[in-house]
């Protein structure tokens, strides 16, 4: 069945901005799930299902197409695809073997065309015919963590001959309804968020070169994390709470005074309970108050429970829109956490199963980024990093910080902060301050075309008063901005406008500039 048209969500619109700028690397976005199947096959019987999983959930057989200024879910040109490959011998689902790990590698890193779709492709590495490997790859614009579960369910019910029932609510009509609810509160959150969020770049963190905010090709440590529920329950707070809890004391330590930690939050409702989609908003955390002024680890998680908990309330409103002045980016912050909790390894008939769940696409999308998987073996954790900000060994000085607070607080949770194991602080790194633009303000343009671009400008963002050097995310721009600008500038100045422009020069004036150096190619 072919997904039906429906307008995108502010999150895909974001996510689809921050790749057509080059703000995303690569497979920053891809989302690896692999299962370890071993027993008696039925291959058929698995494309089938494949199959059904994507009939229930349209999403992941759609693309992403602007439409007269409006991003929009179509249908994919071709269907998902479903490979078969032989590798030699797979060993385990933590050690793949060569062949299988480059094939694995391979289909992570092989490139999403938004606009063509689909938004997920299957691969079936065959070792013989006892032992095989399911990889689904999907694009973080059709997915998320809690997506996996609902995946390999749906996958295992109807591999075992099951109808899969249709939901429902339809993806497009779960998107209207987020559309009217962040409407409604885009106001409040805005009131709550102003006080709160500050674009700040400064961290210190042991050996740190430089931050980023952009994604690049990355690398990971496992983090070695203990049973934090008795811990958590004593305080009176959840693992995720104590986790980040502990994440604000360690930066804290390394120096850091203020510091803001984004998050991953679930926008799920009851209603979208069952979908696979992309049902994710990123917050900043940032807590009042250093951790020694509340005296004891249990007072200051708390502290962070208090300000998670106001936070959720406009978890669905994107902080870019609410504010404005942020531009496209992977990552709110240099540093940033997700953590969620999941099921059980899924049971197909016949098979033994097991999934790797926090499956590394090689890539990280700010400085550092803590990914804590929560199940019912334990906490599997470890940190993406980017290696032009921090070396492996810096990472790993990290991961043991981070790891031997964690048991301490485990071992003692009413623990003054003072008593617990922390670092010395950090040495700041060298600064690099951007270069001025010069230049008359103008960018080059004519004062014709600079005027058309200012009124287009005017109208878009609702704005009186715009001088040519404004930039575009300090008056409020945000992603849908730039897709309604590119749309009038083609349609009243007859120019097709990359989206790079308004990473490289965010201004009316440079906008200006590129529209001048068009019509002069033209020519």
């Amino acid at each position: 069945m072919r997904p039906p048209e429906s307008p995108a969500s502010l999150a895909q619109h974001g996510m689809w901005l921050t790749e057509r700028t080059g703000a995303g690397w690569g497979p920053v976005h891809h989302m690896p799930l692999a299962v370890l199947l071993e027993g008696p096959l039925d291959v058929a019987a698995l494309r089938a299902a494949c199959e059904a999983v994507v009939a229930r959930h349209p999403v992941l057989g759609s693309a992403l197409a602007e439409r007269d200024g409006e991003l929009r879910l179509v249908p994919a040109r071709h269907a998902p695809p479903f490979r078969v490959e032989d590798v030699g011998s797979i060993k385990d689902i933590e050690d793949l073997g060569d062949e299988a790990a480059d094939a694995v590698r391979r289909s992570v890193a092989r490139p999403f065309e938004l606009s063509d779709g689909p938004l997920i492709r299957f691969t079936l590495l065959r070792s013989d015919a006892m032992r095989h490997l399911l990889l689904a790859v999907a694009h973080h614009a059709a997915f998320d963590g809690m997506s996996k579960d609902i995946l390999l369910r749906d996958l295992a019910a109807a591999y075992g001959g099951a109808v899969l029932p249709p939901l429902g609510l339809s993806y497009g009509e779960a998107v209207a309804q987020e559309h009217a609810r962040v409407a409604e509160k885009l106001a409040e959150a805005a009131d709550f968020w102003r006080p709160r969020w500050r674009d700040e770049r400064e961290l210190l963190l042991p050996g740190l070169r430089r931050t980023s905010v952009l994604a690049a090709p990355g690398e990971a440590v496992a983090v070695r994390i203990p049973d934090l529920g008795p811990a958590a329950g004593e305080l009176g707070v959840t693992g995720f709470e104590l986790l980040l809890a502990a994440v604000h004391t360690l930066l804290r330590a390394y120096g850091n005074a203020d510091p803001i930690v984004s998050a991953d939050v679930s926008t799920r409702t009851e209603a979208t309970a069952d979908h696979v989609g992309m049902f994710v908003n990123e917050l900043p955390v940032r807590v009042a108050g250093a951790p020694e002024a509340a005296g004891t680890f249990g007072e200051f998680a708390r502290a962070v429970r208090a300000e998670l908990r106001a936070a959720y309330r406009h978890r669905e409103v994107p902080v870019a829109r609410a504010l404005g002045g942020v531009s496209p980016r992977t990552s709110l912050t240099p540093v940033s956490v997700s953590y969620r909790r999941r099921g059980a390894d899924p049971r197909l008939p016949g098979l033994r199963a097991e999934v790797d769940w926090t499956m590394f696409n090689q890539s990280v999308r700010g400085t550092l980024h803590l990914q804590a998987v929560d199940g019912p073996g334990g906490m599997t954790a470890g940190f993406r990093y980017d290696p032009r900000c921090l070396d492996r060994a810096a990472c790993e000085t990290i991961a043991a910080d981070l790891a031997g607070l964690l048991r301490a607080v485990a071992d003692r949770p009413g623990a003054s902060i003072a008593d617990l194991p922390l670092p010395s602080p950090s040495a700041a790194p060298e600064a690099v301050t951007p270069g001025d633009a010069a230049g008359d303000g103008t960018g080059g343009a004519g004062a014709d075309v600079l005027d058309a671009v200012l009124g287009i400008w005017r109208e878009v963002l609702k704005v009186d008063e715009i001088e040519p050097g404004d930039d575009l995310f300090d008056l409020g721009g945000h992603s849908l901005s730039i897709t309604q600008i590119i749309a009038r500038v083609r349609d009243d100045l007859d120019v097709e406008l990359s989206f790079e422009v308004f990473i490289d020069d965010p201004t009316a004036a440079g906008i200006a500039a590129e529209v001048a150096r068009a019509r002069e190619d033209a020519c």
